[in-house]
C-alpha cells in the first residue's frame, strides 16, 4: 500500500521546479529594482519611482509568471533583463518559420516547443506566427522584376488543397535567368488545374512588374501554352521541353525498341547544328515511321519548337532546351511539403511554397549558371535586335561569384 503523504518522483520534481521558478522570480525583481534606482539617480532629478506592472517572462528554468517590474513616471525604464527576452522570442518566432517552411505541421511545431520550453504551445498559436511570413508573400508577389530576361521557364506541381473539401490543384511557377546568368523564381500561384489560360496570367502579372524583354520561353507541351506565351511576349522565341517530350515518347513505344528509338531521337537534340539536327531527323524518320507513325508525326509536328534552343550559344544550350532545372527544385520544395497530407487553405499553401522559394533563391544568387558570362555578348545582341538599346540601368546585378554545372542534352 502507497503511502499519499509521501509524493511521487513527479510530485518531488514538479513541486523543486516550482521552488525554483519562485526563487528567480525573485531575484530577477531584485534585480530589476537596484536597476531602476541606479537609472533613477543617473537621470532626470524629477523623474521617479511609479510603481510596478506585471508581464511574463520565459527563462531557462521556464515561465515565469507575474514578474513585478517596476517602473518610471515618464516611462523611459526598460531592464535590461528584457533584451535577452526579446533576442529569444526573435529567435523562437525564426525556429518555428524555419521548421514550418520544412513542412512541419503546427501541431508538432507546438509539440516540440512545449518538450523544449515545459509551456504549452498550441498549434493555433504556432499558425499565427507562421502568418508573419503572409505579411512578406504578398509583398513578395508584387516586387519590381528586372527589365530584361535572358530565358524565361514554366513549370508546375500538384497540392492537395482544402476549401470545402481536399482536391488536388496546382502550383504555377514561373521561374527567369537574368542577362547575367543568375537564376530567380519570380512568381508563383496558387490554384485550379493547369491551364494555358492561368499561365496567361502568371506571365501579365511578371510583365506588369517589370519584366518587359524575354529572349526565350521554355515550356513543356501543354496545350495552347505557346499561344498564351506568343501573346504575353510577341518577339520571344519559344522552345518546348526536349526531355518532356522524349518521356511522353519512351512511353508510346514497346519495351524491345525503346534504346534504338531514343538512341536516334538524341543524335537529332544532340546534333552541333539545326541543319545537321534536321538531317538526323529524316534518318530517324525513314528508320521508325513504319513501326510508330504517330510518334514520328508528333515529333515532326513539334520539331521547330524543340529546335529553338540550336539558335542560341552553344555554351547555354544544355540549360535551355529543357525546364529540368526548374523541375528539380520543384521537387525539393514538393519533397519539404510531403509530411503536410494537405493545405488547409491556399494562404496556407502560399506561405509554405513562399518560404521554400525565398530559399531556394538566396542559394541561386551565389552562383550564375555556366555558360551564361561567355554568352553574354550574343545574348545582348539579340536583345538589341529585338527591342533595341537598353532603355534603362538594370539593378541588383551582383558580380559572379562562381558558375555551377549544368547537364548536356541527353
Amino acid at each position: 500500500m502507497t503511502d499519499k503523504s509521501i509524493p511521487t518522483e513527479k510530485e518531488f520534481w514538479q513541486t523543486m521546479k516550482g521552488m525554483v521558478k519562485d526563487l528567480v522570480k525573485d531575484q530577477m525583481e531584485k534585480m530589476m529594482e537596484l536597476e531602476r534606482e541606479a537609472f533613477l539617480e543617473e537621470g532626470d532629478q524629477n523623474n521617479k519611482g511609479n510603481g510596478f506592472y506585471q508581464r511574463n517572462l520565459e527563462t531557462q528554468f521556464g515561465k515565469v509568471n507575474g514578474l513585478e517590474v517596476p517602473r518610471d513616471r515618464e516611462s523611459n525604464f526598460s531592464p535590461a533583463l528584457f533584451d535577452p527576452y526579446k533576442r529569444r522570442v526573435g529567435q523562437l518566432e525564426s525556429m518555428v518559420i524555419k521548421m514550418y517552411s520544412h513542412g512541419m505541421s503546427t501541431r508538432k511545431i507546438a509539440d516540440l516547443l512545449e518538450d523544449m520550453y515545459g509551456d504549452h504551445y498550441s498549434s493555433s498559436t504556432v499558425s499565427r506566427i507562421t502568418d508573419l511570413a503572409i505579411e512578406e508573400v504578398d509583398k513578395w508577389k508584387d516586387r519590381p522584376l528586372k527589365r530584361r530576361y535572358s530565358v524565361l521557364f514554366l513549370d508546375a506541381m500538384s497540392i492537395d488543397l482544402r476549401r470545402d473539401s481536399v482536391a488536388n490543384e496546382v502550383a504555377y511557377f514561373a521561374a527567369g535567368i537574368d542577362e547575367d546568368g543568375y537564376r530567380e523564381i519570380l512568381s508563383f500561384q496558387v490554384g485550379g488545374n493547369e491551364s494555358a489560360t492561368v499561365w496567361g496570367e502568371v506571365l501579365e502579372d511578371i510583365k506588369d512588374r517589370g519584366a518587359r524583354e524575354v529572349l526565350l520561353v521554355v515550356t513543356d507541351d501543354l496545350s495552347g501554352i505557346k499561344d498564351t506565351v506568343t501573346e504575353a511576349y510577341p518577339k520571344a522565341d519559344y522552345q518546348q521541353c526536349v526531355v518532356h517530350k522524349t518521356r511522353n515518347t519512351r512511353n508510346k513505344i514497346r519495351e524491345n525498341h525503346k534504346d534504338d528509338l531514343l538512341r536516334d531521337l538524341k543524335r537529332v537534340y544532340n546534333a552541333p547544328k539545326k541543319s545537321q539536327a534536321k538531317e538526323c531527323f529524316s534518318d530517324f524518320k525513314k528508320e521508325w515511321n513504319d513501326l510508330y507513325p504517330k510518334v514520328v508525326d508528333s515529333w515532326e509536328e513539334d520539331l521547330p519548337d524543340l529546335l529553338t534552343f540550336m539558335d542560341y550559344p552553344d555554351e547555354i544550350r544544355s540549360t535551355i532546351y529543357t525546364t529540368n532545372w526548374l523541375e528539380r527544385a520543384i521537387k525539393e520544395i514538393r519533397r519539404r511539403t510531403k509530411t503536410q497530407d494537405s493545405f488547409p487553405s491556399p494562404k496556407a499553401a502560399e506561405k509554405t511554397l513562399y518560404l521554400r522559394t525565398k530559399e531556394r533563391n538566396s542559394k541561386w544568387q551565389e552562383r550564375r549558371m555556366r555558360g551564361f558570362k561567355k554568352a553574354k555578348p550574343k545574348l545582348q545582341e539579340k536583345f538589341i535586335d529585338r527591342y533595341g538599346p537598353k532603355k534603362e540601368k538594370q539593378q541588383n546585378q551582383t558580380e559572379s561569384k562562381e558558375d555551377i554545372p549544368t547537364a548536356s542534352p541527353g
